[in-house]
């Protein structure tokens, strides 16, 4: 789809809904589906190089194990971004091309044995080396083989099939829809008989993730493009390089009507240094960017600590799965403390220098102001544009005012008074139903036709006036004493 913004000296040339925003003309729509977050992960299990949707701390272990050692972010990623709030998170598995499924050849009972059966782990990574193969007489029919799936000491599954054909053993397995490790393939017919093996191991599954690099973050980042989704993390790290290519992507997909923002954080060592401040206002004067999200600070689960660039993936949740009523500022977060205490001073220079922060107020642990990044307002843009709601609230605009256009006005109304009447009432529909649910103020919003620039006869260019709510977050009172 068509969209993104738009200026009189650069039109666009595809068909679509652009919409421009401009501090004193911002405008406000009914909030659609949120709660998605894409991530990129490494793992020694699942989908490699593809967008897979993950909703629940099951499935994650489920597809791509919880297993955190060697290198894996898969788990810890996955399970800060749903811990958040995130309805769904996309997860695309990165690989350095060496990732290599495991395998192992089962043989037959000939007095010259030969191989009749192989078994390949479902999916490439290390995981399939946990594999491995017992066949025996079935117990309780002499005529039939089980073949037992073990990973490590825990029984996976059980395979029964008639013992004289290998093509029954290959059925067996690759017809069992409760199979999710392993895939059959007969090399031979040989003498119809599995030879018994006890505990036969899967060799040469490779995770691929030691030669990862930026170009398959890159890579990642273009798979992502063709999904909707409305916040982003990386999976932990802090490569600065890569976090440049996160700030120029995101400005360019946001620019292109994909509202998406992104969440970075700093290394262990820079969250707990000395200089813990400066690092990170430096952080996001590098960024000054409404699209990116900066924490400067990791957290405590347990004997656990994340690095605010671990911790991303937790904000990024937050952020996408609130409502648009809502806002960040002094949201609780379910840690036992931060990694670093902030003093009260150290606090104001993170709010003005754009850096999101969590706090441990000496009874929990909470957002402090929902802020991003953006330092110095660009043009066309205000203070406004420092919060990380507003900037929700305009994209969540964008993006279902642009769904809502594609679906039942671009190319399907005429360009007639008459046409455009109807597209100005179901945008003022829109305004009602968001003032109704406090997103914008209940008075003075409007949507009409611009007649100040010169149409062409496909073209229309509307005016749209709202005043976005805000959420108290600061309460000043003076107590007069008799």
């Amino acid at each position: 789809m068509a969209g993104g913004n738009w200026s009189t000296t650069d039109m666009p040339v595809l068909p679509g809904f652009y919409m421009a925003f401009k501090a004193a003309a911002a405008a406000a729509i009914q909030p659609g589906t949120r709660g998605v977050v894409a991530v990129p992960i490494r793992a020694h299990w699942g989908p490699t190089r593809d967008i897979t949707e993950i909703a629940s701390e099951n499935e994650a272990i489920e597809t791509f194990s919880a297993v955190s050692e060697g290198g894996a972010t898969a788990y810890s990623t996955l399970r800060l971004a749903l811990l958040g709030g995130a309805n769904k998170v996309l997860a695309y598995r990165l690989s350095d091309g060496t990732d290599a499924a495991a395998s192992v050849a089962l043989k037959d009972t000939t007095e010259t044995p030969v191989n009749v059966l192989k078994l390949t782990a479902r999916y490439t990574g290390e995981r399939g080396n946990e594999f491995k193969a017992t066949v025996q007489t079935n117990a309780a029919d002499s005529s039939k083989k089980d073949l037992k799936l073990y990973e490590g000491a825990t029984l996976l599954r059980t395979f029964t099939f008639a013992g004289g054909s290998i093509q029954e053993a290959v059925d067996s397995i690759n017809g069992d829809s409760a199979n999710k490790w392993i895939v059959a393939e007969k090399l031979s017919e040989g003498n119809g008989v599995l030879a018994d093996i006890i505990g036969s191991a899967m060799t040469g599954g490779a995770s691929g993730i030691n030669g990862i690099d930026n170009a398959d973050y890159l890579a990642a980042f273009e798979a992502f493009e063709t999904q909707s989704f409305n916040a982003f993390a990386l999976d932990g790290v802090t490569d600065p390089a890569l976090q440049s290519s996160v700030l120029s992507w995101v400005t360019r997909i946001r620019s292109e009507g994909l509202g998406v923002i992104a969440v970075l954080g700093g290394s262990t060592s820079d969250d707990q240094a000395a200089d813990a401040v400066a690092k990170a206002t430096a952080r996001s004067a590098t960024f000054n960017c409404e699209g990116i999200v900066n924490v400067g600070v990791g957290a405590k689960e347990g004997d656990v600590v994340y690095s605010s660039a671990q911790l991303s993936a937790y904000v990024a949740g937050r952020i996408a799965g609130q409502s648009l009523s809502e806002s960040t500022t002094y949201a609780s977060a379910p840690f036992a403390d931060v990694s670093r205490r902030w003093t009260r001073s150290e606090q104001e220079q993170a709010v003005r220098g754009g850096v999101f922060l969590l706090v441990h107020d000496g009874r929990q642990v909470k957002a402090l102001r929902g802020v991003n990044s953006l330092v110095s307002p660009g043009q066309g843009q205000n203070a406004a544009w420092k919060k990380i709601r507003t900037i929700r609230v305009l994209d969540t605009i964008n993006s279902d005012l642009q769904r809502t256009a594609e679906d039942s006005y671009i190319g399907k109304v005429n360009n007639t008074e008459e046409g455009r009447l109807a597209l100005i009432g179901a945008c003022k529909q829109y305004l009602q139903s968001l003032a109704q649910s406090g997103v914008i103020e209940a008075t003075g919003y409007n949507v009409y036709e611009d007649k100040s620039i010169v149409a062409e006869a496909d073209q229309v260019f509307l005016k749209w006036e709202a005043r976005l709510t805000d959420v108290v977050e600061q309460i000043f009172g003076t107590f007069t004493v008799q």
